[in-house]
């Protein structure tokens, strides 16, 4: 996924001044920054979602609507309709459905496909739950399972450690590990500074504007931290914390 130049404003507020980014296939990145930097902005623009006032995104060299079915978005928490009436099976089998025929009705085939995402995400004996009956970090799971069904190349998470346990966390990081393992993307936005290192390949590191994008190794320094949140970072252990 290669940005050129994108900028997001709401009303006369800039919400991304003229970024540009690379993001390297087979890789996992996290897109990190304070709260306000634009890092979900960046997500929804890149999807069209919302409009961009400028810039071009291109998802393996090519514009979204030529390769969307190659691309699942798994967006914020808190932006999701939760008393929406589907069952955590119906949200995964939304993942299959670009694949089907026109007038072609879901099946069997389609509905083992999607038991089948589930048992990797351990949901499947919730297959009949309504989606807003579940916890936070099980609906993360079901939302990361539509996406397996997708059987997507690139995937963009929207924040997907917040509000979750532990235990789901880290099943979702070795999820996205097995992906990028088999040769796919994860773009995430993230927060928690101290786990960068141990779970992404590359970050961007964002205000508004790009501050760093790279390596985490060469990238994410203190330097190029302090700048992103205006020097609210201090030390604990040797881990990096922003404050506020």
């Amino acid at each position: 996924m290669t940005v050129r130049g994108l900028s997001v404003a709401y009303g006369d507020k800039p919400a991304l001044s003229s970024v540009d980014a690379v993001f390297e296939q087979g890789r996992m990145s996290a897109i990190v920054g304070p709260n306000g930097a634009g890092k979900s902005t960046m997500l929804k623009a890149s999807m069209n979602i919302i409009p961009a006032i400028s810039g071009d995104v291109r998802f393996f060299g090519e514009p979204l609507d030529a390769v969307r079915d190659r691309i699942a978005y798994v967006p914020q928490r808190a932006s999701v309709d939760w008393d929406f009436p589907v069952t955590v099976i119906d949200v995964v089998l939304m993942g299959l459905y670009r694949r089907l025929r026109p007038f072609q009705l879901i099946g069997r085939a389609e509905r083992k496909t999607a038991m089948d995402c589930l048992e990797e995400v351990d949901m499947a004996a919730l297959a009949s739950r309504q989606i807003g009956q579940l916890s936070g970090g099980q609906q993360q799971r079901v939302f990361i399972a539509r996406a397996l069904a997708q059987k997507a190349d690139l995937l963009l998470l929207d924040e997907p450690f917040a509000g979750v346990d532990a235990a789901t966390e880290k099943t979702i990081v070795t999820l996205l590990k097995t992906l990028v393992g088999g040769g796919g993307t994860a773009i995430a936005v993230h927060h928690d500074l101290s786990t960068v290192t141990a779970y992404f390949d590359d970050v961007l590191i964002l205000n508004i504007r790009r501050i760093a994008n790279g390596a985490v190794e060469k990238v994410f320094t203190e330097a190029n931290l302090a700048d992103a949140y205006g020097g609210r970072l201090t030390r604990s252990g040797e881990e990096l914390v922003a404050v506020g």
